[in-house]
């Protein structure tokens, strides 16, 4: 393999997993292990899989058909890649917002400034990186950077936190309950909304691509999920190793209390490292990914994406400084978003049967398969979730 190929393919796999690392996968991860103990190790394994079924499969038909994925939908049916489009773009800016915050919080934590100052602070920097002549590279390596740093310092939060190990890897096998919800929770968590698409989409403008860059393109997809993972075990162990102490976790902020118990002020420090990194990489995600699914649509908004990027980003970060989160406007996207992974892969599994998109591919029979299953399982739930989101709105 190239060394230039190899540079796309973890840049690609890395945007993808540190779009999936964000403020929400911190506190999702550590709620549910404060819940479960250590059958959250199960909920990790079942995600896993689930998630790997649906990007392999997602990563494979863009890759083949060489389109990003609202036109592969509008060659299915007219008019559905707009659709598609809408939903990714709603809930990114949506989701940017809490982004947004996130970084806010991190600096916060690491200076002692206003979260929304720190917020603008944080929103400048990531409009800076689409600045740059070369913004792509600059992507890549910024998440790069930042995912390995987060890894790293709760890897080190995880030892201090002393975690019963062997309990966790006998319950991730053979677990005490199996929570559904959280199975469908971390899979949307992790490869849901714009999410999968950001390491595709970001290969197609690479130029990686073709039937000839399937095997390069799976493997940065399973890595991909790997990256995430990783980050999500390592954090679920540092949980458990400080609730399994008897400590209770503070519930306006679970993940910072989590790193404050294990290693003291300084673990609340590097706790405000790992949000910041989380949330400011997940804005950068956010905005290259949403503002990829609207590019292709006229040669004016091609043209002009770099500067829709920056809009994006500017708009949410906005937002959030004069307005504070939208509770209700969160609720809502957060419901429809659930609807947007079976959506796509939906479409996605249809494409990758039609000639007229992949001309001679043939998609394996296994990964249509495990597809569908994710359709029909992330269908079930998002519709679920749509249901209980919308009256909340009102309480």
């Amino acid at each position: 393999m190239k060394n230039s190929n190899r540079s796309i393919l973890i840049g690609a796999a890395m945007l993808m997993a540190t779009s999936a690392i964000g403020p929400g996968f911190l506190t999702q991860t550590t709620v549910f292990t404060e819940q479960l103990l250590a059958s959250f190790g199960f909920v990790i394994l079942m995600s896993i899989i689930i998630d790997i079924g649906a990007q392999t499969n997602i990563w494979r038909i863009i890759a083949v058909s060489e389109k990003r994925a609202q036109d592969i939908a509008n060659d299915v049916l007219p008019g559905l890649g707009y659709f598609l489009a809408a939903l990714i773009v709603a809930g990114g800016l949506a989701f940017n917002i809490g982004n947004i915050a996130g970084a806010g919080l991190g600096t916060n934590v690491l200076f002692g400034i206003s979260p929304q100052l720190g917020a603008v602070l944080s929103g400048v920097l990531a409009i800076g990186i689409f600045l740059v002549k070369e913004a792509g590279r600059v992507m890549d390596r910024f998440t790069q950077i930042l995912g390995f740093v987060m890894i790293g310092l709760t890897i080190y939060v995880m030892f201090t936190a002393q975690p019963p190990v062997g309990e966790a890897v006998t319950k991730t096998f053979v677990p005490d309950t199996i929570d559904f919800l959280a199975i469908v929770t971390l899979v949307g968590g992790t490869v849901g909304g714009y999410i999968t698409f950001a390491g595709g989409h970001r290969l197609i403008e690479a130029g990686l691509k073709g039937k000839s860059a399937l095997p390069e393109v799976t493997r940065s997809s399973v890595y991909a999920i790997g990256v995430a993972s990783i980050m999500r075990v390592f954090l679920f162990l540092a949980v458990l190793g400080v609730v399994s102490q008897g400590f209770a976790l503070d519930e306006g902020n679970p993940p910072a209390s989590v790193f404050q118990l294990a290693a003291g002020n300084i673990g609340y420090k590097m706790f405000g490292v790992v949000m910041w990194a989380a949330a400011v990489t997940s804005v950068v995600g956010a905005a290259y990914t949403s503002v990829s699914f609207i590019r292709t649509f006229s040669p004016t908004l091609e043209r002009n994406h770099r500067y829709l990027t920056i809009s994006f980003i500017a708009i949410s970060t906005l937002v959030f400084a004069f307005v504070g989160q939208p509770v209700s406007i969160l609720v809502l996207v957060g419901s429809v978003n659930g609807l947007i992974l079976p959506i796509a892969l939906g479409v996605m599994l249809i494409a990758a049967h039609k000639s007229k998109i992949v001309g001679t591919y043939k998609h394996p029979i296994w990964m249509t398969v495990f597809g569908i299953f994710v359709v029909i399982a992330m269908s079930y739930m998002g519709i679920y979730t749509l249901i209980d989101g919308i009256p909340s709105l009102f309480e």
